[in-house]
């Protein structure tokens, strides 16, 4: 019988990527299984390595995908299988999460298991709507309660009373559903119908909305909002700091839905910078990347590179490809020889300084007719240059270089394919939700997001990262809101920040 391995009870933090423990990160990235709820954030999928398992068991309110026991039995038997099981719970797992009774399970299996905590909603919530849960103006005291209890008990544990006479703050989690029932109760055994209270759903999130009230009032404020779970509730006077510490919500891109198509691996900088400033960003792979159909061939152009004069490098990809195909035939980053090397763009560039080698061209325009303006400064009549490129890449660059003498040779570093798989469910959601604006970072994008089919949204725009990825959205007869200047990245943060200042 194989060895048994260990569960590890993981909290996902209330839904900001950043928010997530370095220690839960570790857990995810070797897990041979990854069972996961809904409110845990979908980008924890990229974390998974190669072959991990992925099991979605749902857990929100009225939808469970899988019944509790049934996920008790999944994490059990797949742990006693010998593989390291990770359950990735949304918020912490020991606050109203059910991981005490999932570590129950465990133990009476008899199999090794781990708590990791994460950071809680219930705090987290609140001090991203502005609202500090204890304050030395305010309160000495906190109580944490759930609204939503075992529906099988037919009698509720919380003391209202109790409750309504308690001082300092009181935050409640799952309790949107009986937001009028739990705030009747309050006001019915004595708490002040004045007292302050707040609502943050999906908090810490792009998503994030907060609507504020008394306890008289709050629950016609929810339904005229159609405010719905999931959400944290603060009830107290330190609803009244907000006013003054309100810092998520001011961010320039707040409550702007951005769609990212970049490929699933170079999404992350993308996503993050947008993230950072507000946005709710969906990633949605168009393309994918895949080595060359002539893998032997482009091996051994790596392995003469030392031969020629001049390496040219289009894309962030191609340096990787290169890099990495370089490093396993030599072991000495000297035998790459004295060839100079240019760059397309100061993504590419700075790819290219991470393998320690310097670049001594950089054209001012980010574009293959840049580039060719570039070197016609230089003397290159006669001399040898190996462009890394992409096989779907325009010939600008090859036939350029060749009307000013070079000698050029294509080294075919890899291919785009279209991205087949959506494990986060991105698609749906801008089916569903819509989408204020779609980024798009080369014309590859462009041309597989409209291969998807997929409607565009109402009121959305798309944004383009330079001319050529432009001239295909105007082929597709959309036209871009904006193109980036300059064309890179960050060119296409400070632009969309831009569109959306006006």
């Amino acid at each position: 019988m194989s060895k048994s391995g260990t569960c590890y009870l993981v909290g996902a933090g209330p839904g900001d990527l950043g928010l997530v423990t370095l220690r839960a990160k570790e857990l995810i990235e070797s897990a041979d299984v990854l069972v996961y709820d809904a409110l845990s954030s979908p980008q924890l999928l990229r974390w998974t390595k190669a072959g991990c398992e992925k099991i979605y068991v749902g857990k929100r309110a009225k939808d469970h995908a899988v019944p509790q026991d049934q996920i008790n039995g999944i994490i059990v038997e797949k742990t006693k299988e010998g593989k390291n099981v990770v359950r990735l719970k949304g918020g912490d797992p020991m606050i109203f999460g059910r991981g005490g009774e999932e570590a129950a399970e465990l133990a009476a299996a008899g199999v090794a298991f781990e708590i990791v905590p994460g950071i809680s909603s219930s705090i987290a919530g609140p001090a991203y709507a502005g609202i500090p849960v204890t304050h030395r103006d305010h309160n000495t005291q906190l109580t944490i309660f759930t609204g939503h209890e075992d529906p099988t008990k037919g009698f509720t544990s919380v003391d209202y009373a109790q409750l309504a006479k308690a001082p300092g703050t009181k935050v409640f989690l799952m309790g949107v559903a009986r937001l009028r029932e739990i705030t009747s109760s309050f006001i019915a055994e004595g708490a002040a119908p004045e007292t302050p209270i707040a609502l943050t759903r999906w908090a810490t999130t792009g998503s994030q909305s907060t609507i504020e009230g008394t306890l008289a009032d709050i629950a016609d404020i929810a339904e005229a909002a159609n405010f719905s779970s999931p959400a944290v509730a603060v009830i107290g006077d330190v609803v009244k700091e907000r006013a003054k510490i309100n810092w998520f919500e001011k961010r320039p891109l707040f409550g702007k839905k951005i769609v990212v198509t970049r490929t699933r691996e170079q999404a992350g900088e993308l996503s993050k910078s947008l993230a950072d400033l507000g946005a709710d960003v969906i990633e949605l792979p168009t393309i994918r990347i895949e080595h060359p159909d002539d893998r032997l061939g482009f091996a051994e152009m790596v392995t003469h590179a030392h031969e020629y004069d001049w390496l040219v490098f289009t894309s962030p990809n191609g340096v990787e490809r290169f890099f990495d195909a370089f490093f396993a035939t030599f072991e000495d980053a000297r035998s790459l020889g004295n060839p100079r090397i240019a760059a397309i763009g100061a993504g590419t560039a700075a790819k290219i300084r991470e393998y320690r080698f310097a670049v001594d061209l950089i054209p001012e325009r980010f574009v293959a007719e840049g580039l060719i303006e570039a070197f016609k400064k230089e003397s290159v009549e006669n001399l040898t240059m190996l462009w890394v490129k992409a096989a779907e890449t325009r010939d600008v660059v090859g036939k350029g270089l060749e009307e000013l003498g070079a000698i050029v040779d294509e080294c075919i570093a890899y291919k785009t394919v279209p991205e087949t798989e959506d494990p986060t469910g991105a698609r749906a959601r801008i089916e569903e939700e819509g989408a204020d604006l779609i980024t798009f970072t080369s014309s590859s994008t462009v041309d597989h997001f409209f291969d998807m089919g997929i409607a565009w949204p109402e009121d959305c725009v798309a944004g383009s990262i330079g001319p050529v990825t432009s001239d295909t959205l105007r082929k597709k007869d959309m036209k871009p809101a904006f193109e980036a200047t300059p064309h890179d990245i960050p060119g296409l943060v400070a632009a969309v920040v831009r569109y959306f200042r006006k």
